[in-house]
């Protein structure tokens, strides 16, 4: 019996495919008008709201040690940056992540999550460094071929304890989302389970120079963002399945 009171359905019941850690994680996230983000979401999708306001979240990060099942760490594959643009949304009362884009500095990853996973991933030219003060340094342009341009320049660190988030509170129902959603060429929505143990959390400090991110999807970001950093994690994934069956 599934006992965790972060997860918001049970496991499932056939076994995992993949495995990662994400570190070196920023949630940076805007209150945007629900009408402006519905809009661009999928028929079938209905958008998740908190207090009225729908959320966009800019999350940088490293993925590493990813690896299939019973595999070693595939060279090329298994180590890269990744800043997403995301919001949040539901499928048949199952509440996830819709991401508007997935910029990624491995071009090898960036085709493989296209071909299998449906995710609008993209090529980008991306660094991050770190300094004495513990401060992250993170930078990212977009290169895809085809897509619109869009770049991030960001200075974060956390401040405070890290915490597990209480289960009601925003901070737990911006990050305690177990599935993602995509669609594929035909319009047909996937979803793709995913579980780790709970989020441990704390406040940032944060420097943004440079942050286009959302307004290549047509997305305004104004005023000062709520702001979370994250411990390293370890995550499993399953297959995407088609929602509805």
């Amino acid at each position: 019996m599934n006992t965790r009171t972060d997860r918001t359905w049970p496991l499932p019941k056939h076994p995992w495919v993949m495995r990662m850690t994400w570190s070196e994680l920023l949630f940076a996230h805007w209150p945007v008008d629900p009408d402006a983000v519905a809009r661009l979401l999928p028929r079938g999708m209905t958008l998740d709201t908190h207090d009225g306001k729908a959320w966009i979240g800019i999350v940088p990060f490293l993925m590493s040690n990813i690896a299939p099942r019973f595999c070693p760490p595939i060279p090329g594959l298994s180590r890269f940056l990744e800043l997403n643009v995301r919001t949040y949304a539901s499928v048949d009362g199952k509440p996830g992540v819709w991401f508007f884009s997935l910029d990624a500095e491995s071009r090898i990853a960036v085709r493989v999550a296209r071909a299998t996973f449906n995710l609008p991933y993209m090529d980008a030219v991306m660094s991050l460094s770190n300094d004495d003060s513990g401060h992250a340094h993170y930078q990212s342009r977009r290169t895809h071929r085809g897509e619109p341009s869009a770049e991030y320049d960001a200075t974060y660190a956390a401040v405070g304890e890290f915490r597990e988030a209480d289960v009601g509170s925003l901070e737990h129902w911006l990050t305690a989302r177990y599935c993602l959603y995509s669609m594929n060429r035909k319009g047909r929505l996937y979803r793709g389970e995913i579980d780790h143990s709970p989020w441990r959390l704390a406040p940032a400090t944060y420097n943004e120079r440079t942050n286009t991110m959302g307004k290549s999807h047509g997305l305004e970001l104004k005023g000062e963002p709520h702001l979370l950093c994250a411990k390293p994690i370890r995550v499993r994934a399953w297959v995407v399945e088609k929602c509805g069956e």
